[in-house]
């Protein structure tokens, strides 16, 4: 898990609207690079300010082992996750974005038109070792990565470590990076620019809990971070934050709910380490030509790239 605890930077601190006591009651929400609860961490202590909220960032790929671990009650994280042992309710998908040089003739394109996975067919793709987007079977844009000899005579493709690096690697004009539309984001910089990819599926993003362990007053809790994501207001909250509004809870202590709505399964998205980092970023022009022009506006009700959006919401 990261060690950087620090709020996303639309977050308010986690003392903002608590008590500050050293004994109050505490919930952690876990988030994964890119999500910006912000706006559920308000909701959060404007409705129960006597439990301190703490926002606590997680790698994607260790969110299952924070939520095991107990180090964070509940987390934003990447879908899907394992359903025998997580609770998941969908929350958005994320459009996914190619990430380009600003010499690369995809940078030509203007920023709400789209591209296609052929547009990319000439390009090195770089797939770092953090990827969300393309777990082993899943067929990958663009062509891979020379492989080097690593000196002991054995070939090995160049892999950045993190997502952050690739982004770099993809602005020296060695190749392009495909990501989802948040990340792009926050590791956004002046010599790139990025466009909405055609025909890679879309990143799922939801709110993610234990099934099993949690105290009664911990899946209280969680209920009400359930109620807060889903949009309830303060009277048709199921939990503390119900009560203290005067409404009378005839369900008594709320527990996690099984059954959540949308998709569910499979494993937490994000690659594990996979041996040592690459040996520097590759000489630019390693990627071959840039394609022409993008294929076209987005289709009516979609996410544009540059827009203030993740991606799209679910319908409830």
């Amino acid at each position: 898990m990261s060690d950087d605890t620090r709020p996303a930077p639309d977050e308010p601190g986690p003392d903002d609207g608590g008590t500050g006591a050293a004994d109050a009651p505490r919930f952690r929400l876990g988030y994964v690079p890119g999500a910006t609860p912000g706006r559920w961490a308000r909701t959060w202590r404007e409705r129960l300010p006597g439990v301190e909220l703490d926002l606590v960032q997680v790698g994607a790929a260790d969110v299952p082992g924070a939520l095991r671990g107990g180090e964070v009650e509940a987390a934003i994280a990447r879908l899907p996750v394992d359903k025998d042992v997580f609770h998941a309710i969908p929350l958005y998908d994320e459009l996914p974005v190619v990430v380009v040089s600003r010499d690369h003739l995809l940078a030509a394109t203007e920023d709400d038109e789209r591209v296609t996975v052929d547009d990319l067919a000439d390009d090195v793709l770089w797939v770092p070792r953090d990827d969300v987007l393309f777990d082993a079977g899943v067929d990958r844009p663009g062509r891979r990565p020379e492989a080097y000899d690593d000196g002991t005579g054995t070939l090995v493709e160049p892999e950045p470590a993190t997502t952050e690096e690739a982004v770099a690697w993809a602005a020296a004009g060695s190749g392009v990076v495909v990501v989802p539309m948040s990340l792009a984001r926050l590791h956004h910089r002046k010599d790139v620019v990025s466009r909405v990819v055609d025909g890679v599926a879309e990143a799922p993003v939801g709110l993610v809990w234990r099934r099993d362990g949690p105290t009664e007053d911990v899946a209280e809790l969680v209920e009400e971070m359930v109620g807060i994501v889903r949009g309830r207001t303060a009277n048709s909250s199921r939990g503390r934050g119900g009560r203290a509004a005067g409404v009378e809870d005839t369900k008594g202590a709320a527990t996690a709910r099984a059954g959540s709505s949308g998709r569910e399964g499979g494993t937490a998205k994000g690659r594990p380490a996979k041996g040592g980092a690459a040996k520097g970023a590759p000489a630019k022009g390693g990627s071959g030509r840039g394609s022409g022009a993008a294929s076209g506006r987005p289709s009516r009700g979609r996410g544009r790239a540059g827009s203030t959006g993740q991606g799209r919401r679910r319908k409830r």
